[in-house]
């Protein structure tokens, strides 16, 4: 990137790599503030300045509103007051990637005049209230569940068992952050394991301040809240599609084994109808559909043959994650990349399995 590039492609005063807006921002009120600079402002702390961002052309309302941000807070941070600020697209350049900062230092009757309203048509008649000093972000509320109403909903026998489990869970994806990034490089952005770790240490949190309620649909649905708001990605949407629609098959009263075959069964279905894809496109699908498969079996089970179930269940979908290395992306980032260039198992697939494998040694630690 160049600083002080011309509106026509005149040459600036420096190039240098691309870096975030906060440092951006920074070099360059610093140069204009720089009474070595033949054109500074000199500004003292406690002046007063109206501050122009100006889109040179082609930034998003996202990307003006984060420099906009920077800029405020690097001002505010030096003591300058920002009487007022405007934002938008003033002097642009057909696709010009870039923005450009103003500061005019005011004093009262300055700003009178600038708040004078006028008719021309690209002028944006703000309201005249400082800037300054003004909360432009708020923390959200906390996310309220069940166990926060009172004592209505309390442990029950198996709370322990869950929480186990979900410790366990947390515990494998983040022991596999590194290796689902890298599985993720070879045919995505490469944030499968971060986003899945944001997941476990979300969890992670919950558990610590929350009571794991007695009933599973009632845990799933807190989890679906839970992973949508803090997962991020589109993993935390279908994971969050997934616990919804397997929450409503799991009552305080029917949590036996078959209830939980068909609470994922019902899980997985909502993922393929809303998320588009199926076994074989080469998606976490293609380990939990196996899993499925070998979960429903349980109805038909002998008295006691649960585990054998869920053990024949895992293996499954470890098979079914090995499998999409020789498969076809047909959905997700993937899908975008020369099939001859993706040889590495789909990272969403392994996530699946190792989340499945972590229930089972749970169940297998406290049998």
């Amino acid at each position: 990137m160049e600083l002080g590039l011309g509106i026509h492609g005149e040459p600036g005063i420096q190039r240098s790599k691309v870096a975030c807006a906060d440092q951006v921002v920074n070099t360059m009120i610093d140069h204009m503030t720089n009474p070595s600079s033949q054109s500074h402002l000199l500004l003292n702390s406690g002046d007063s300045v109206v501050l122009c961002v100006n889109n040179l052309g082609a930034l998003s309302c996202l990307e003006m509103a984060v420099v906009t941000r920077a800029a405020l807070s690097t001002l505010e941070a030096r003591g300058v007051v920002v009487a007022r600020v405007m934002s938008g697209s003033f002097m642009t350049s057909l696709e010009m990637a870039g923005v450009s900062l103003s500061l005019m230092r005011v004093d009262p009757e300055v700003l009178r005049l600038f708040d004078a309203k006028t008719s021309a048509p690209a002028w944006p008649n703000l309201s005249s209230v400082c800037v300054s000093a003004r909360q432009y972000t708020v923390e959200p509320p906390a996310l309220r569940t069940w166990a926060q109403e009172g004592d209505a909903h309390s442990e029950g026998p198996l709370s322990p068992v869950m929480r186990s489990a979900l410790q366990r869970i947390s515990s494998a994806l983040l022991d596999r952050q590194e290796e689902l990034n890298a599985l993720d490089r070879a045919s995505g952005d490469g944030d499968c394991g971060n986003t899945h770790a944001q997941a476990a240490r979300a969890i992670q949190e919950w558990l610590c301040i929350h009571v794991v309620p007695g009933c599973p649909g009632q845990l799933l649905s807190v989890l679906a809240g839970l992973v949508q708001e803090k997962m991020g990605g589109s993993s935390g949407g279908i994971y969050s599609l997934f616990l919804t629609a397997a929450a409503g098959h799991l009552t305080e009263g029917l949590s036996h084994a078959g209830a939980w075959a068909n609470a994922v069964h019902a899980g997985t279905q909502a993922m393929m109808r809303y998320g588009g894809a199926e076994p074989g496109d080469r998606t976490m699908l293609d380990a939990l559909c196996p899993a499925v498969d070998e979960l429903l079996k349980v109805k038909a089970a002998p008295s006691g043959g649960e585990m054998a179930v869920l053990q024949a269940a895992v293996k499954a979908a470890e098979l079914g994650a090995e499998s999409t290395r020789d498969l076809t992306a047909r959905a997700g980032r993937a899908s975008y990349i020369a099939a001859e260039r993706v040889t590495l198992p789909d990272p969403g697939a392994v996530a699946v399995a190792a989340i499945l494998r972590a229930v089972l040694e749970s169940l297998e630690e406290q049998s």
